[in-house]
């Protein structure tokens, strides 16, 4: 498969300060040793509860968060098969990985970045610049970067507008004029705008209604067929990742409890925390009866984590072992990898 981003024990820690001199005396770890790999082209769903570290993680590999450590690779295309035709053990291969081990970039490497790696984030209302007209808000982006200006920079935003379902009537026009489903589609505009390669979705359907939503999912795909978009998709509603997701993460607490194709995750769940999630998705049709598994308890605190599982203090499978050794993410089925005792020898 052709990987276009990876990361390798991925962490993002914020410090807690406290005392006379605000000294460093714990660690909130949002992101904790995290290794995912997403595919070129595909949309890779991510999925879990509030706080369990999705949004972190997200703005750490697309740089708007600095890593505490691990690795976060990010292959662009003009060097994709230079990377695919080197032997794995070879040094050269070695050098292209560090060449392209985006968490160590500061400095003129951050902003060459953003022109490949985009996110659309969760609430327009607050992503958008209240004070700037539309055709200056998507248009911002290209003259940034240097990549338009003038006639030429019109005619791409009045492109990208058209390819988002907007047109020339709105070029001047504000935010506050138009609707939710609307505002969400500009922020779309602005982010493709530069032509990305990679493009973080953070719940960019949870403030709009049903049919909207359905629209933008819509739109999503036709985007990602059109421009070979690779989306990173992040919600807490289930329905719609199962949707427009290829493969999905189920995370707890910072760490990736659960990776599988999107059918494979939904017809055979099995970490208990991916199983009580799937059973909490409401089901469209009154005459069917299924039972809900309710968690008890609350979610432990990043700051002081649980030790060995970090789910068992709520898990209704719970072993010995849970509280004791922590489980590695391994590989159950043909890309279906589970961190859990229970499949573990």
């Amino acid at each position: 498969m052709d990987t276009i981003l990876q990361t390798e024990g991925l962490k993002k820690y914020y410090p807690v300060k406290g005392g006379v001199f605000q000294r460093r005396i714990a660690d909130v770890r949002a992101v904790d040793e995290v290794d995912l790999s997403i595919v070129r082209g595909e949309c890779f769903g991510l999925v879990g509860e509030s706080g369990c570290g999705k949004t972190t993680f997200a703005k750490t590999i697309i740089r708007l968060l600095k890593p505490t450590s691990g690795h976060i690779y990010f292959i662009p295309n003009d060097v994709k098969e230079e990377v695919n035709s080197a032997d794995p053990d070879s040094p050269k291969l070695k050098q292209l990985k560090r060449q392209y081990d985006i968490s160590t970039f500061r400095g003129r490497k951050l902003p060459h970045l953003r022109r490949k790696m985009q996110i659309v984030f969760q609430d327009p209302s607050s992503s958008l610049n209240p004070r700037i007209l539309i055709k200056d808000t998507i248009g911002e982006p290209l003259i940034v970067h240097k990549l338009a200006k003038g006639s030429e920079l019109r005619k791409r935003v009045l492109e990208m507008l058209d390819k988002v379902g907007l047109g020339e009537i709105h070029l001047y026009r504000y935010p506050h004029e138009f609707s939710g489903g609307q505002r969400q589609r500009i922020a779309i505009a602005r982010a493709l705008i530069t032509n990305p390669e990679f493009v973080v979705l953070d719940e960019p359907t949870s403030a709009v209604d049903v049919s909207v939503r359905a629209q933008l999912l819509n739109l999503f795909q036709k985007l990602r067929k059109d421009l070979g978009l690779t989306y990173l998709f992040i919600s807490h509603d289930l329905s719609v990742v199962e949707c427009i997701s290829d493969r999905m993460a189920v995370m707890y607490l910072g760490k990736v409890a659960e990776l599988a194709s999107t059918p494979e995750l939904f017809h055979n769940p099995l970490h208990p925390y991916t199983i009580a999630l799937l059973s909490s998705i409401p089901i469209p049709d009154p005459t069917i009866k299924r039972k809900q598994i309710l968690l008890t308890g609350d979610v432990p605190s990043p700051v002081n984590p649980p030790a060995g599982c970090r789910f068992h203090p709520r898990c209704y499978k719970v072993m010995d072992i849970c509280s004791k050794e922590e489980p590695k993410l391994m590989e159950v089925n043909k890309g279906h990898f589970v961190a859990c005792h229970l499949f573990q020898s």
